[in-house]
């Protein structure tokens, strides 16, 4: 179990013991350094000790792995690396990708261990091949579909055979091949956090469980109230993965020089300086300095001239989008055919709107890379920013996602 040190990993790791998994926590240290954040604290210090507080309220052993190096190098870098190129990165999505859907579930495997569960609010759904019901989701821990530890190579980045199953008291040895697995949409459509998970491989579904996925929010605090567990009334961490609340610009100038330069609007005409284009994304309207007829938005940002486009009209045609081209993309759930009718959001709780999606092609009609993928809209959207994640649904599954070039 994935301890973080709040509330909806502790919850989780009380909802597993009481539907009699053997319960071991892990907490992860990625990140010790405080230069750039809001406030003068050690963030992953406190989360630790609560995360241990916790574990010992649960009678629970808890390991503590670090991954500094790895977060550094797999997350901040491209955090970094994207802003500079004057992209809008999202490091939340890279560090679930790299950290605790690689580094910490292939840990996992490799100890024996049968699940990774985390506080995450998403479901995983199952269906049986054989049956025609509908998919079910698995937030109880369905004894009728639960497989485990029955696929070749479940680790992420390796090949490796699968161990042998370590006597979960939950668990049941059903052949994967008889299920189809999904990524679900938690209850909480507000919570909901498959935005941030859309690059989960489709055959780790099976040892992945998301024990609060079938709650609310509020109901999760009534049951940390309830149990009386020791972090219950902590507050829900925001700011970078990680990391902590952070001052943007003095973060980004631990490792970007910005340059300063003009904001024009849509004559080119200069009307205002601007900071450095690594501190502005489309659509942004506060940090936009300009004296007079406002509030300015951002429309682009020209990298050769650093130049900062705005307008001041939240209409403006300039800021809408039709069709986006995505890279990287990663499908749980591969559509049958091409092109194909989904949905989609690009920010996480933002709307989620009707798409087409279709493969890119180059000028010789073949494939560009299966990893390139058109995206069009049914209706233009607003403030959409090179670098930012689209993630695709087919009704409250998440088919996959990808990056927005």
């Amino acid at each position: 179990m994935a301890l973080s040190g709040g509330i909806d990993s502790a919850v989780s790791a009380w909802k597993l013991i009481q539907a009699g998994f053997e319960v071991e926590a892990v907490f992860m240290k990625n990140w010790s350094q405080t230069k750039g954040l809001k406030y003068d604290e050690c963030p992953w210090l406190e989360d630790r000790q609560d995360a241990l507080r916790v574990a010992a309220f649960l009678g629970i052993p808890m390991h503590t792995v670090n991954y500094e190096k790895e977060y550094e190098k797999n997350v901040l870098d491209y955090f970094f690396k994207e802003y500079k190129a004057g992209r809008t990165p999202n490091p939340d999505v890279m560090c679930n990708k790299e950290i605790k859907f690689k580094m910490l579930y292939n840990w996992a495997m490799k100890n024996n261990f049968d699940y990774v569960a985390t506080g995450h609010y998403a479901q995983v759904l199952v269906k049986n091949k054989k049956s025609a019901t509908r998919t079910k989701p698995v937030d109880n821990f369905l004894r009728v579909a639960q497989p485990v530890d029955n696929f070749f190579d479940k680790t992420v980045g390796k090949s490796s055979i699968s161990k042998k199953n370590s006597g979960t008291k939950n668990s049941l040895t059903v052949k994967d091949s008889d299920f189809d697995y999904f990524l679900g949409r938690s209850k909480d459509d507000f919570k909901d956090q498959t935005y941030f998970i859309y690059n989960i491989h489709t055959p780790q579904l099976p040892h992945i469980l998301f024990p609060i996925g079938g709650m609310k929010k509020s109901e999760v605090k009534a049951l940390a109230q309830k149990i009386g567990l020791p972090n219950a009334n902590k507050k829900e961490s925001m700011g970078l993965c990680f990391v902590g609340k952070i001052r943007l610009k003095e973060f980004l100038d631990q490792k970007l020089k910005p340059k300063p330069g003009n904001i024009v609007n849509g004559q080119l005409k200069m009307i205002g300086k601007h900071e450095g284009l690594a501190y502005y994304t489309i659509g942004q309207r506060q940090g936009v300095k300009v004296g007079a007829g406002g509030p300015w938005y951002v429309v682009r940002k020209d990298l050769k001239k650093n130049e900062l486009v705005v307008t001041n009209d939240p209409n403006d045609k300039q800021l809408e989008t039709r069709e986006v081209e995505l890279h990287s993309l990663n499908w749980i759930t591969t559509p049958l055919s091409f092109p194909v009718k989904l949905f989609a959001r690009f920010r996480h709780q933002g709307e989620i709107v009707p798409v087409t999606v279709e493969p890119v092609l180059k000028k010789r009609g073949s494939l560009s890379g299966n990893d390139h993928f058109l995206v069009k809209f049914s209706k233009p959207q607003l403030a959409i920013a090179s670098g930012q994640s689209l993630v695709l649904y087919d009704g409250q599954i998440c088919v996959g996602g990808g990056v927005i070039v």
